[in-house]
């Protein structure tokens, strides 16, 4: 069992930018600008790849960004003018792993539904685990974007779309998937991520999941404002969707659920620990359905049983691989609440770090705001 250390006092930077994409962009890259560069020069290091063979990739992701996301293609101009950097710099930012095909990172997800809270409202969220250098890169950002909903979101140096909530109750939170379709040209999974912030409910964001080419398998739980709830397992052959059932919640980890995707070969291809940990949040919230909440959500997240690769991970000196390194650790620890559009986030292992919340504007403010 790790030692728990004392609170950290560190917390996530918050980040807020309005307006039409171009300005969103802009005034994003130049909050940012330090952790933009520090992202990039990251990434080069860690893909060992030179700049301009990363700006030269990039390049060839811009048609798909202009077919599927046009306004999003133009809020990454917007955030190279603030960042200070070449446009091709910016767009690579968007696609983080895909430029080699890997994925560095592995979480742990849950959505619950209002049966299963004790305020009789949706709770969803997640862990992050992955290397500790992208603690470095991390920020809050909270967008105002003109005639779109207003967003809350967990994201690193540069990328416009990750884990988040938006205005209209629509909250994901996803997973890396070991195995499942072989990478095909296509678009990254984090503009996708931000196109589902961009949605009113569930019904518009299967539409978005159905019509967008990922390249990349990866998972999500999702939820609206009407207290549906789901989890997509998707993939470069399109989606698969788990509905909830009488259990009233779901939870993911690293490997997959839907057939024919849940094989032998997958679960190969798999992290060995997405196994017990997914197991063990089933059993957790399976135990305490009709008194789920925040206050006991923050405890499930910062569980340390099968320690060192527990839910709330720590580095270790066990097997590691390259979806994640035993250097690996939880980075954050996220919990949204949709219906009152609050955003919980622990800087890092929740075991040892106070979660901090954040609020979109248009809801009343809570007295920890």
């Amino acid at each position: 069992m790790p030692r728990l250390l004392q609170e950290s006092s560190f917390r996530y930077p918050l980040i807020k930018a309005e307006g039409c994409p171009l300005e969103l962009g802009r005034q994003h890259g130049e909050q940012a600008r330090l952790k933009i560069a520090g992202f990039f020069g990251w990434m080069c290091e860690s893909f060992r790849l030179r700049h301009g063979e990363v700006t030269r990739q990039a390049r060839t992701f811009q048609p798909l960004f202009e077919k599927h996301c046009p306004q999003l293609l133009e809020e990454v101009r917007g955030l190279a003018e603030g960042a200070g950097i070449r446009f091709e710099a910016a767009l690579a930012l968007q696609l983080r792993g895909e430029l080699i095909g890997r994925t560095t990172e592995a979480c742990t997800t849950f959505v619950l539904g209002p049966q299963v809270t004790a305020s009789g409202e949706v709770l969803i969220g997640q862990t992050s685990d992955m290397d500790g250098e992208m603690r470095d890169f991390a920020y809050l950002l909270h967008l105002k974007p003109d005639g779109r909903p207003e967003v809350i979101m967990w994201t690193f140096g540069g990328m416009i779309g990750y884990h988040g909530l938006n205005e209209h109750g629509v909250a994901h939170f996803a997973n890396s998937l070991g195995g499942g379709p072989a990478w095909r040209p296509g678009l990254s999974h984090y503009p996708l991520k931000r196109l589902i912030l961009e949605q009113k409910n569930l019904p518009a964001v299967r539409a978005v999941m159905n019509s967008y080419p990922v390249c990349s398998s990866g998972n999500y739980v999702l939820c609206d404002g009407a207290s549906e709830i789901l989890d997509v397992e998707l993939t470069a052959e399109g989606p698969s969707e788990i509905a909830v059932d009488s259990e009233g919640f779901l939870a993911h980890s690293n490997h997959f659920l839907c057939s024919p995707y849940a094989c032998e070969a997958n679960d190969a291809a798999s992290l060995s620990d997405s196994f017990p940990r997914l197991d063990r949040i089933n059993t957790l919230l399976g135990k305490r359905k009709g008194s789920l909440d925040v206050a006991l959500m923050k405890s499930i997240l910062a569980d340390h049983d099968g320690h060192p690769v527990s839910i709330c991970r720590h580095p270790h000196t066990g097997h590691g691989n390259a979806m994640l390194p035993n250097s690996g650790r939880t980075v954050a620890a996220i919990i949204a609440e949709p219906g009152r559009g609050r955003f919980h986030i622990a800087s890092g292992n929740p075991c040892e770090a106070p979660f901090v919340e954040y609020q979109l504007s248009r809801f009343p403010q809570s007295d920890a705001s």
